[in-house]
């Protein structure tokens, strides 16, 4: 919709606010439909196989609650109460940490609806996920070494399905977590939402380090309820997500610092490209990132070219180590692109997948992602940062290497459509956090998800 230049500012902002509206209910229209030809796919005999019971969710119809359920109302209550206020006016040094505290909190409780061991301590101890693997693997460097050869499926030893599709850096993290003395699902699960929950402190430092405080601070409760929760706990791409955050928020800081010439710029750049360098060696897709990481250096004006060489050459180190370790990136990614053909994706639809995986965007986004994505105009940080997140969902899409499940896969990228929400007006910021969090209840308790 486009606001009459000869407008009041009553009436602009009315007309700006049925904009919102409508977006979001083109959006809701999109999941619908996904859902309503979903079940239309699933019905016995169509013949078609989308391999998504809930879909387009992953997961399984199945209104529930557990003890989770008060404690991710009260949170949610306290977010909405509270949350935009003391984003508004807490230092720093204190409201990171309770964004981070309150992120942990809802993020736990979600994951608590579904009960303590069918929502937190077994949700990684599938035979299909990497803590199977991490008993038989005594020796990293032979695993490192002979990693490519066990991954595509039709030999007795392959990898399972997690391991053989992501690079062995995922593995690795539950193995070092085994060797540290932290074994088995609990563990691994906590250590999936500690790191999950550090998305609700790096999106708004970096906006802040961008030189967007005012944007830092609008985003932050979003950030909080954040829908894509519910699949944060507990899910390792939870983790992935928060790494890779880190990252992102680690380069913001260093071009800031390389224009103000302070000492602690070269560190955080080198430390940005060994996260984001470690990164891909998490999940091939999150090479995509590379459109975000790209966006904080391009906002960095004066900072900018020193911080790309340095953070380039962490994450070529990072890549070097897993090369003279015996695992190439490029051998991996075309052996996963066979393995993925030789499961279930060589026959769920892509015509089907193509545009129900933008619902399950939005359903993990929120309603508040969309409204903001809406206000985009001009040029700036929240524009760039926005805008190289849906050009990497939009790559991911039309790879078809990404047909269903994205509302867990694409949580790395989802987390970049946050910074949109400063956008929307002051006044209607607490209704759309509402509308966050009842999105996220709603999904957690109809939907059984599997992650």
């Amino acid at each position: 919709m486009v606001e009459s230049p000869t407008a009041s500012p009553p009436a602009r902002k009315t007309l700006g606010i049925r904009g919102d509206l409508l977006a979001v209910a083109l959006a809701a229209l999109l999941v619908g439909a996904a859902v309503a030809v979903g079940a239309y796919l699933n019905r016995p005999g169509s013949g078609v196989v989308i391999w998504a019971e809930a879909a387009p969710l992953y997961g399984s119809w199945l209104p529930h609650y557990g003890k989770g359920t008060v404690l991710a109302v009260l949170v949610a209550g306290c977010v909405l109460m509270w949350g935009p206020a003391l984003a508004e006016r807490l230092p720093w040094r204190r409201l990171l940490p309770l964004g981070y505290v309150a992120s942990l909190a809802w993020i736990v409780s979600l994951a608590l609806a579904d009960g303590w061991t069918r929502g937190f301590a077994r949700r990684l101890a599938t035979p299909h996920e990497y803590l199977h693997e991490v008993p038989g693997i005594t020796d990293i460097p032979a695993m490192l070494a002979g990693f490519s050869d066990r991954i595509l499926a039709g030999q007795p030893d392959n990898w399972t399905t997690h391991v053989a599709g992501h690079p062995p850096g995922a593995t690795l993290v539950f193995v070092w977590l085994d060797r540290l003395g932290l074994s088995g699902p609990v563990w691994a699960a906590i250590g999936c939402v500690l790191a999950g929950a550090l998305v609700a402190a790096a999106v708004p430092v970096t906006l802040a380090a961008l030189g967007r405080p005012g944007a830092a601070r609008a985003s932050l409760p979003f950030a909080v309820l954040f829908p894509g929760a519910v699949w944060l706990g507990v899910s390792a791409d939870g983790l992935f997500a928060g790494v890779t955050a880190g990252g992102i928020a680690l380069l913001a800081l260093a071009t800031r610092w390389f224009r103000e010439g302070r000492a602690a710029a070269l560190p955080a750049a080198l430390g940005a490209g060994v996260f984001l360098g470690f990164g891909i060696f998490l999940s091939y897709g999150l090479l995509l990132l590379g459109t975000v990481a790209l966006a904080v250096v391009l906002c960095g004006h004066s900072g900018r070219t020193k911080t790309l060489l340095v953070a380039a050459a962490g994450a070529a180190g990072v890549v070097a180590v897993f090369a003279v370790a015996g695992f190439w990136w490029l051998d991996g990614y075309h052996l996963v692109v066979e393995r993925y053909y030789q499961g279930i994706a060589s026959h769920r639809p892509y015509a089907y997948w193509a545009w129900a995986n933008l619902a399950c965007l939005v359903l993990a986004a929120g309603p508040a992602v969309v409204a903001g994505v809406r206000r985009l105009r001009g040029w700036g940080p929240v524009v760039a940062l926005t805008g190289a997140a849906l050009l990497a969902v939009t790559v991911a899409d039309l790879s078809g290497l990404s047909k269903a499940e994205v509302e867990r896969i694409w949580l790395p990228f989802a987390v970049w459509l946050l910074p949109a929400t400063a956008l929307l007006p002051p006044g209607t910021r607490r209704w759309w956090l509402a509308g966050q969090a009842a999105l996220a209840l709603a999904v957690n308790h109809l939907v059984l998800t599997v992650w």
